[in-house]
């Protein structure tokens, strides 16, 4: 029960994250306000890194900044290192 609650968590947020990127780089296109980095990586840490990936290969986005590009993986990475540790 706890893995697919966790499952549930993780895809939620990264959709979430997904999303954000999405329209933060919408918005960048237009010069709006954007959505701020910490957000993105507050997403992340909580479970979406995942989606933050997707969202920098997919959408071509942040893929020049090299906190994006090795710290969504290397949450990844954590989040199933501790998945692991739980289970």
């Amino acid at each position: 029960m706890l893995f697919w609650v966790g499952l549930a968590w993780v895809l939620g947020l990264s959709l979430v994250l997904l999303l954000c990127m999405y329209q933060d780089k919408e918005r960048a296109k237009r010069k709006q306000w954007r959505i701020s980095e910490k957000t993105l990586f507050a997403l992340a840490i909580g479970g979406g890194a995942l989606g933050g990936i997707l969202g920098i290969y997919l959408l071509r986005h942040k893929t020049k900044k090299t906190a994006f590009t090795v710290g969504f993986p290397l949450i990844t990475v954590l989040h199933f290192v501790l998945l692991g540790w739980v289970i």
